[in-house]
């Protein structure tokens, strides 16, 4: 069964840092461009950072850039969110997401071909 697997979310002080996982079970992800995605209560889901099949490209949205930082690890079948500054405004759902593109440069948020079914990330005092 092909899935992807979120882990790492919880609840956090502002300020304060996570790590999210989006491991692969069924398929290897070194084809696959990954992208973080969240859902905040009320508000539409949103593209937060992609990384390309070959690590060498990665993209943020504004919000997040400098705080946040995508990696992946082959090896290990996993690609990594680390979240730092964490601020009341990144409460949400978070869904890591596989594509497949032509190019090992391409990452984006769109025609993803796999789903998690999310981890919640709450920023709280």
């Amino acid at each position: 069964q092909l899935q992807l697997v979120e882990s790492g979310g919880g609840l956090v002080q502002p300020g304060g840092s996570l790590r999210l996982s989006c491991a692969a079970s069924g398929f290897t992800l070194d084809y696959y461009a990954i992208g973080w995605f969240r859902q905040a209560p009320g508000k539409e889901r949103e593209g937060v950072s992609c990384i390309s099949s070959s690590g060498g490209s990665t993209s943020y949205v504004d919000s997040v850039k400098g705080r946040f930082t995508i990696s992946r690890d082959n090896a290990k079948n996993t690609v990594y969110l680390q979240m730092n500054s964490l601020k009341p405004e990144d409460t949400a759902v978070y869904y890591c997401a596989a594509r497949r593109y032509s190019y090992d440069f391409e990452c984006g948020y769109h025609g993803m071909d796999y789903w998690g079914k999310g981890t919640l990330v709450t920023v709280s005092s």
